[in-house]
């Protein structure tokens, strides 16, 4: 597996990120993964997006993790998840650009507060075909989106989270239009330590279902 420390514009903002892949013949698809809460240590290098990156890519999907704005060497600050949804739509817009990407097959797929960053723009971004919420943390009201967003997405969480709990996780899964996949993770807390394999592996089965017919 190869690991690209990558640079891209967003606005006046320059965002940094590493771009994981390994070699394919032909164009993979690709999938934009966004980190927890900057303000609670959120990073690009966290145990849930690493795992999630290196299993995509054994599955032959690229990955790109990046910093939010005003995160480690990304320019900015941090802007309650308003602007980070600009950062998503950057990262996009560099896998667009990007050697080797499929730019049919693009996804995102967000842990916690990236979660509910990333929720809005795959929704109504026409460039992502399918996207992955892990333990999101989405404000009051933010998740009625789910219920007329007919793309395919999967919803995990871990029934010992008490962050993000198994209840809301549920509420949620209620809510969503179909296609989706809904995972409560028995014995997982919000951090996934130890369940790192587990939660990963999920993610990219799905991934791989959904791109599969579309390249």
């Amino acid at each position: 597996m190869k690991q690209d420390h990558v640079s891209f514009p967003c606005g006046n903002l320059r965002l940094e990120g590493i771009y994981f892949s390994k070699p394919v013949t032909g164009l993979a698809p690709a999938v934009v993964v966004c980190h927890p809460h900057p303000l609670y240590g959120g990073s690009m290098h966290n145990n849930v997006t690493f795992a999630v990156a290196e299993s995509l890519v054994a599955v032959g999907i690229s990955a790109l993790l990046f910093n939010f704005r005003g995160v480690g060497g990304s320019g900015g600050t941090y802007d309650g998840g308003i602007g980070e949804q600009d950062d998503v739509r950057a990262a996009l817009d560099y896998l667009q650009g990007r050697e080797g990407v499929d730019r049919q097959r693009l996804g995102l797929a967000g842990y916690s507060f990236g979660g509910g960053v990333v929720l809005p723009v795959a929704c109504e971004d026409e460039r992502v075909c399918a996207f992955a919420l892990v333990s999101p943390y989405l404000e009051k009201g933010r998740g009625e989106i789910l219920k007329s967003c007919v793309k395919p997405k999967l919803i995990v969480g871990g029934n010992g989270d008490d962050v993000v709990t198994p209840a809301e996780i549920e509420l949620y899964a209620g809510m969503a239009a179909g296609p989706k996949k809904v995972e409560v993770v028995e014995g997982a807390g919000h951090l996934w330590t130890g369940y790192e394999d587990r939660l990963s592996q999920s993610v990219a089965v799905f991934f791989s279902t959904a791109f599969k017919g579309l390249g």
